[in-house]
């Protein structure tokens, strides 16, 4: 069965209009969905309202929080999108992208690149605010090559415009998708790049504070010897396993929806922990 549970659309940093998005799974063959932009459910509320088919849309989002110092991102599918505590979640995660903004527009004024915030804000129209549009107006006024440059020198982790102070802790965003009745799943745990015995912590903490389940597939996928390291994870702390292409836009490297998730041996699928659960039939 081809299901993605992690995708973006223009709401957020993602190239196709929502409803653009949903077409290009349904052709791609994607029996089950979910738009997860970050921090904003905008583009599930647009493509909900137009949608129509035998794809089943969930509601999703990946909100951004952090732990140990560190930027993580919990993906949370099937929740209330009307539910009190996720909107009020979502109102904070967009006034922290507004002081973040603010902040990544002050360090680069210091450092020769003044109306960064201005130029980023006009980059994104109606998007949720990000990096890459403070990238593309940097690239835009010359103070950068191309985007990878802008994310090297100044945007990156570990660079002046890497500001994570805003955001709230793991267990507080974990915690307003399990009040609104949804799943929380850890992200790409892998691209955090922590050992393996960290790696465990934050998973151990996630679970403690009602996640259920990690990605096991995420992008372009894993090498073997990665996989097996979150599968045994998975096994070892009882969390279900989920995956998405993690799709933003075409690209040569980019990786192409729908994901295939059905070689997991004892391991849990998270759509056995959905209501109702993903058909499985074959789509026309």
């Amino acid at each position: 069965m081809l299901i993605d549970f992690h995708t973006h659309s223009t709401a957020s940093d993602g190239a196709l209009d929502p409803l653009v998005l949903l077409e290009r799974a349904q052709a791609a063959g994607v029996t089950a969905f979910a738009i997860t932009d970050h921090d904003t459910i905008a583009g599930y509320e647009k493509a909900i309202k137009a949608f129509s088919g035998p794809m089943q849309l969930l509601p999703g989002v990946e909100l951004s929080c952090q732990w140990a110092s560190t930027t993580i991102h919990v993906v949370g599918l099937n929740f209330d999108p009307e539910h009190p505590t996720i909107t009020a979640g979502l109102a904070q995660l967009d006034k922290a992208r507004a002081d973040r903004g603010q902040k990544i527009d002050e360090r680069l004024a210091k450092r020769g690149m003044p109306g960064a915030l201005a130029g980023a804000l006009e980059k994104a129209g109606t998007s949720q605010l990000g990096r890459p549009h403070f990238a593309a107006w940097m690239v835009e006024q010359g103070h950068v090559a191309d985007i990878n440059e802008a994310f090297d020198k100044f945007l990156g982790q570990g660079k002046p415009g890497d500001v994570k102070a805003y955001w709230p802790e793991l267990a507080t965003v974990t915690g307003w998708i399990v009040d609104s009745g949804g799943i929380p799943v850890m992200a790409h745990p892998l691209k955090y790049r922590f050992t393996r015995m960290k790696l465990k912590r934050l998973l151990e903490d996630f679970q403690q504070a009602g996640g259920r389940a990690l990605e096991l597939l995420s992008g372009r996928g894993s090498l073997p010897e990665q996989r097996a390291q979150l599968e045994r994870l998975a096994r070892e702390l009882g969390l279900a396993v989920s995956g998405g292409s993690d799709f933003h836009r075409d690209g040569p490297y980019a990786p192409k929806l729908g994901v295939e998730l059905r070689h997991f041996a004892d391991l849990t699928p998270i759509w056995e922990l959905l209501t109702p659960p993903p058909t499985t039939r074959s789509p026309d």
